[in-house]
């Protein structure tokens, strides 16, 4: 006994001295803070917070500051001031830094977003000291250093004023504001984020810096690492970086505005052009960090389906909204929302209804169905079926550095503070039916109801939404009890993944290909792809195909939809059934960054799970894939939509515009199996398409002899293999796949316009084809022109018509190479002002022709082949990326050699040699233009 207490004492003395250790190890000033869930967060002198999160077994770090600024903070004449400022937090600083630029160079993924209560930016780099050193200076440096000057804001101004434009093509979205902005009469979360386009265009650029010199301090900023990094240097690192950065002398004012209780039921109505209608009705609710908060999540998951806070758009099929309202076929979509906010927020019913569907009566359905939980509280096995999801979620983002980084994180900190997230989970936890009952009581009134149509009786009565609570008093001694295992330290490299790949085909002959790895919380992820019959034998059968597709996830022979997302919830599992889909645009099946999507002659199934549970996950996607319930109700539930969908005159420019080039383009001729149909075509085969014709399609060209399963994560390969075996071997279909080969074939070079009357933003879509494949030695070279030509926001078509001209704020080019067939395609997209049509046009014709005259210079060339390889090295470090790649390997015969060999070719590019390849391939001449818009408004094109 003596002894184990001396180990036990030495333990405790060892373990003092290493937090003595550490502690001395902090730069100067820097304290430590509370620590919840694996994340330690830190005070510098000068204000700052940050908060970090390690995880050794992640090749990547995560660099996120999160600013206490929204438009929750703006001031008369300021509406959207924190969005504009978010975009000029990318242009360039006072030193001279030109921040996309960098950006791009490091092959970054990387964003900035702006929301009610904060604004964030992230960079996401292979973890190095290097890149961390990077990333800190850049942020610290746009802390306090960005220049502002009249003719970048002139020039930024207009793009953010096109992505104005671009939320006014959208009446569902501008219906929302609508009732946000009669929901509020006085608090600042009636006002749209994006703000007033007349506030956008007169703010002062002095105004804007003064905004900027308030609001980015490091006093109210968060900054969050995650990923792969060592502590005692990562803090050093972030005190070399923002300690020379002084404590502001100014005094921030807190918001104060309260919304007073709402007397009486309002109503809006919205009219514009645009398909179908909208009903949306918005309740008064608490802020996040009070109490009522988890028990209206559950609400809203109970109405929509499923865990969480609810979608904005329709629930899942288990929501009791989607019951009254979807199944009945009184509206296409419904679901409820319950926005999680600093200050108190909005609970949100939605629906969306074709052109002979009843607002009004959708109204009282929407209103009954929420109300109804009064009198038919939920069951505890219908509230664990909505709280599982909900906990798992924050247990399963813990393992993804930058998803909680930018996510959940991210969000905690703008609702008030870091560790609510973790307290949301604890409170969910004890979420019960009176809970429920209790909050439904309390706010759905009809006295708190705004209702939206795209009009009213109110019963006069009150809701007193309780105050924001006081979160440091809440959370001052909170401990959790999260814990989340790490995976490996993996090395996405070709030579490395080469080295693990276990092959095997099955008795049948489909493939089968594991990569054993250790995965964040000892997650499986699979894929199933089959593949089935030919150019010949599918034609005419697009309409069944995708139709059985689409019913693959509706309910099996044993299982309806309802027992199919139990069983999911009980394995912990995730998993996705498609097949049918597609056109023929990309001219062939070459694979990009994406993955494999689902294509007329082929079906995949997806599947994510812990180790212990994959194969009877993977006995579920089986049963999904073979064995499909094919009832009547779910086949008109998808048809008489889509048929309606079909009917409706087409109005949005972005949809016009690509399908007319797209068209225009194929490699395929009309009543080809991948040719891009038009609306009357799909509508004809629509209506023509019976359930019997897909039961046919089904029994006839489904099975796996052709197919491929791959794996990754810690497999039990033996078990897996048997399971596939059993389940797969034998499955087989008559109908032999042979690829669709796109072969190139010249189209006539194009230039029109589409009108598309009351739609502010307009579309520009250009193309070209070209005779390349994957194999073609200019491939590699022509990889890297498409990229450095149109690909990240640096590249020549980005830089000019929206960093340097602010005609758009999505400017963009690529080039698209098939793995099979030769139909090539540099295309390019561009969404503007419709009076900036004629300019953009010009920039874009322009660009190509200087690019095609003066080449590509030595440095970008050499900072694209950095950018675009370390962006591919980060692709193979997603599961569900690298797993599209092994299958798409698999059904084209290659190894990850060809990857290695790729890449090795790119790296040893010269300017030469690209320019070279993209003057031989792409002639300016076969270039086909369709622009659509409200041109006559704007007297342009006319």
């Amino acid at each position: 006994m003596r002894s184990r207490i001396t180990i036990a004492a030495l333990a405790l003395v060892s373990t003092a001295a290493l937090a003595v250790s550490f502690a001395q190890s902090l730069p100067p000033g820097v304290q430590k803070k509370a620590s919840v869930g694996g994340i330690t967060e830190y005070a510098y002198p000068n204000g700052l917070r940050v908060l970090l999160f390690p995880n050794p077994a992640s090749p990547k770090i995560t660099i996120n500051v999160t600013y206490l600024v929204g438009s929750r903070h703006e001031g008369y004449g300021e509406t959207g001031m924190a969005h504009l400022l978010e975009h000029m937090n990318f242009i360039e600083t006072t030193n001279g830094r030109q921040i996309k630029n960098e950006i791009v160079s490091r092959g970054a993924a990387w964003n900035g977003t702006t929301s009610n209560d904060r604004t964030n930016y992230f960079e996401t780099v292979p973890a190095t000291p290097e890149n961390l050193k990077w990333a800190l200076s850049l942020e610290a440096d746009r802390m306090v250093n960005v220049k502002f000057t009249k003719q970048i804001l002139d020039t930024e101004m207009t793009v953010v004023r096109n992505e104005f434009e671009r939320g006014e093509n959208s009446p569902q979205s501008i219906l929302r504001e609508r009732v946000e902005a009669t929901a509020y009469l006085w608090h600042n979360y009636g006002k749209s984020t994006i703000g007033s386009k007349d506030d956008l265009e007169k703010v002062p650029v002095e105004r804007l810096a003064a905004f900027y010199r308030k609001y980015y301090q490091p006093d109210n900023a968060v900054l969050v690492i995650t990923g792969r990094l060592e502590e005692a240097a990562t803090l050093t690192a972030v005190n070399e970086a923002f300690g020379r950065i002084p404590r502001p002398t100014r005094v921030l004012d807190q918001t104060y505005t309260v919304e007073p209780a709402q007397d009486g039921e309002r109503f809006v109505e919205l009219r514009r052009v645009g398909e179908g209608q909208s009903v949306v009705i918005a309740y008064h609710g608490p802020a996040a960090g009070h109490p009522d908060s988890a028990a209206l999540q559950v609400l809203a998951g109970l109405m929509s389906g499923g865990g969480g806070r609810g979608p904005r758009g329709g629930g899942s099929s288990d929501g009791r909204l989607t019951k009254a309202i979807v199944d009945t076929h009184k509206a296409d979509s419904a679901g409820m929302f319950v926005a999680q906010l600093y200050d108190p927020g909005l609970i949100t019913l939605s629906a969306g209804l074709n052109k002979d569907q009843s607002l009004e009566e959708v109204r009282k359905l929407l209103i009954g169905t929420v109300e109804g939980v009064i009198a038919n509280p939920p069951s505890k096995e219908e509230i664990e079926r909505i709280t599982m999801p909900m906990l798992r979620n924050l247990e399963n983002s813990l393992s993804d550095p930058q998803s909680i980084a930018t996510g959940a994180l991210n969000t905690a900190i703008s609702q008030g503070d870091w560790r609510l997230m973790f307290l949301q989970h604890d409170r969910l936890k004890d979420i019960s039916a009176t809970d429920v009952v209790r909050v439904a009581k309390a706010y759905l009134k009809a006295s708190n109801r705004t209702v939206g149509y795209f009009i009213p009786d109110a019963a006069p009565e009150r809701t007193v939404v309780p105050n924001t609570p006081d979160l440091s008093s809440i959370l001052k001694d909170y401990k959790s009890t999260i814990s989340v295992a790490q995976g490996e330290v993996f090395d996405p490299t070709p030579a490395n993944i080469e080295s693990r790949v276990v092959r095997s085909k099955l008795p049948n002959g489909m493939r089968v290909v594991m990569l054993p790895k250790q995965t964040d919380a000892g997650m499986v992820t699979g894929i199933i792809e089959l593949r089935f019959g030919d150019q010949t034998t599918l034609a005419g059968k697009n309409a069944a195909a995708q139709f059985a597709g689409a019913l693959l996830s509706r309910g099996t022979k044993s299982k309806n939809r309802e027992q199919l997302a139990d069983q999911m919830r009980v394995l912990n599992a995730r998993i996705q059934v498609s097949g049918g889909g597609g056109g023929g645009f990309a001219g062939g099946r070459g694979r990009g960054p994406a993955g494999p999507t689902s294509a007329p002659n082929s079906a995949i199934a997806s599947i994510a799970a812990p180790a212990d549970k994959f194969v009877a996950a993977l006995r579920l996607a089986v049963e999904m894939l073979k064995d499909p319930a094919f009832a009547q109700d779910e086949f008109d539930r998808i048809r008489l939509p889509r048929i309606k969908a079909l009917e409706n005159v087409q109005t949005e420019p972005t949809q016009l515009a690509a399908e007319n080039l797209q068209r225009h383009l194929s490699p395929w001729k009309a009543g080809d199996v991948l040719y891009p149909m038009t609306r009357e075509a799909q509508l004809a085969e629509t209506n023509k398409v019976t359930l019997d014709d897909v039961k046919q399609f089904h029994a006839k060209y489904y099975g796996a002899n052709y197919g491929v399963f791959a794996v990754t994560g810690p497999v039990d390969k033996a078990a897996v293999m048997a399971a596939a075996t059993e389940l797969l071997g034998s499955w087989n279909t008559s109908m032999a796949y042979q690829p669709m080969k796109a072969a190139f074939r010249q189209a006539a070079p194009l230039n029109t316009k589409i009108e598309t009357p009351d739609k502010a933003n307009a579309q520009f879509e250009a193309g070209l084809r070209f005779r390349l494949s994957d194999s073609d030695p200019d491939y590699p070279a022509m990889l890297l022109a498409g990229y450095m030509f149109g690909g990240p926001i640096t590249s020549h078509i980005s830089d000019r018509i929206r960093n340097r001209e602010g005609l758009s704020y999505g400017a963009n080019a690529r080039v698209a190479i098939p793995a099979e067939g030769d139909a090539a395609l540099l295309s390019g997209t561009v969404s503007l002002n419709p009076a900036n049509g004629p300019k953009v046009e010009f920039s874009f014709t322009d660009e190509l022709a200087r690019t095609l005259k003066e080449g590509f210079t030595a440095k970008e060339v050499d900072a694209a082949k950095k950018a675009y390889l370390d962006a591919r090295l980060v692709s193979r470090s997603q599961d569900a990326a690298l797993l599209a790649m092994l299958a798409s390997h698999e059904q084209l015969g290659r190894t990850m050699k060809w990857d290695e060999q790729l890449e090795q070719r790119i790296a040893s590019l010269t300017p030469e040699q690209i320019t070279a390849a993209f003057r031989k391939h792409i002639n300016p001449a076969s270039l086909t233009i369709v622009k659509a818009g409200d041109f006559k408004a704007s007297g342009v094109y006319q």
